[in-house]
């Protein structure tokens, strides 16, 4: 069963957490619950998923109180819930798509084109043709759908905040016909009406930056979920979890924010390239 990533990233803190109250090494304690190191290791590390029954014999032997031991074991129970993601497993093959609906803030830097998350059907369906140019049709329709289906997480209550720096290239970059970016375009300065998101332009006149060795994203979560920083290359995808550079990268992106054109005047830079374009 592919457990959710999110929750036992949390639960594994959590359970590091109590540990850590008690003063007990990992060893006494796994002794004492009659258990290997290396099984409890898994389960304070989120390599793998305690069953409530585990749970609760560790909130037993930390002492913990009643309504901690409750809220841990109804935690455990969570792992195990599947989201809209996992119908689409053959596609979301890493775990930022759960990240990304657990994040309360997502900071995105996108130097060559438009994000996911801000993506029009046929503008993804050409960046995913050019990505995979020999998958078959059926295919390339279940990508693009999933994509769009990401898309729902900008919407609604607990929908996050976005915050996306895009490189003036992005604008001109030809994805698709001329018709294809005029609505891509249209469709950001739709975006940007909404009040949970942010797009601002870093223009060409900007010069060199910080941000010339490629995209990356930073999320931040509620319960105080330590910051998320992640990257993806043509070799994979890297998640960044280590504190100092997490830092580092929203470091970096706050320096792009202070180079790019305000949000006010991006509106008015990315209706101009859009008005370039031919409409029918």
């Amino acid at each position: 069963m592919k457990h959710s990533t999110v929750r036992l990233r949390r639960l594994s803190r959590e359970l590091r957490t109590l540990r850590a109250t008690t003063g007990m090494t990992t060893e006494a304690a796994a002794e004492q619950l009659g258990w290997s190191r290396s099984k409890l290791n898994r389960f304070e590390t989120g390599k793998g998923a305690p069953t409530p029954t585990d749970v609760a014999a560790i909130c037993h032997l930390y002492c913990a109180e009643a309504a901690t031991t409750e809220a841990m074991v109804q935690l455990t129970r969570e792992v195990a819930r599947r989201g809209w993601w996992t119908a689409y497993s053959d596609v979301f093959t890493g775990s930022y798509v759960e990240f990304e609906a657990a994040a309360r803030t997502i900071c995105h830097w996108a130097p060559l084109v438009v994000p996911g998350l801000l993506q029009t059907e046929d503008y993804a369906r050409e960046i995913i043709r050019a990505g995979h140019p020999d998958r078959p049709d059926i295919e390339l329709t279940r990508r693009v759908d999933a994509r769009m289906q990401r898309k729902t997480t900008l919407l609604g209550a607990h929908a996050p905040t976005l915050h996306v720096l895009i490189g003036e290239g992005v604008l001109h970059y030809p994805v698709g016909s001329a018709n294809v970016m005029a609505h891509q375009l249209g469709e950001i300065l739709h975006d940007m009406d909404r009040p949970n998101i942010t797009v601002q332009v870093l223009p060409l006149k900007a010069g060199v930056h910080g941000g010339t060795e490629g995209a990356f994203s930073v999320l931040s979560f509620d319960e105080d979920d330590p910051d998320l920083g992640y990257a993806e290359c043509p070799a994979g995808e890297v998640y960044v979890e280590d504190g100092e550079q997490v830092r580092r990268l929203m470091l970096t992106f706050e320096r792009l924010t202070d180079a790019c054109l305000s949000p006010e005047e991006s509106v008015a830079f990315i209706a101009a390239v859009r008005s370039k374009h031919d409409l029918p």
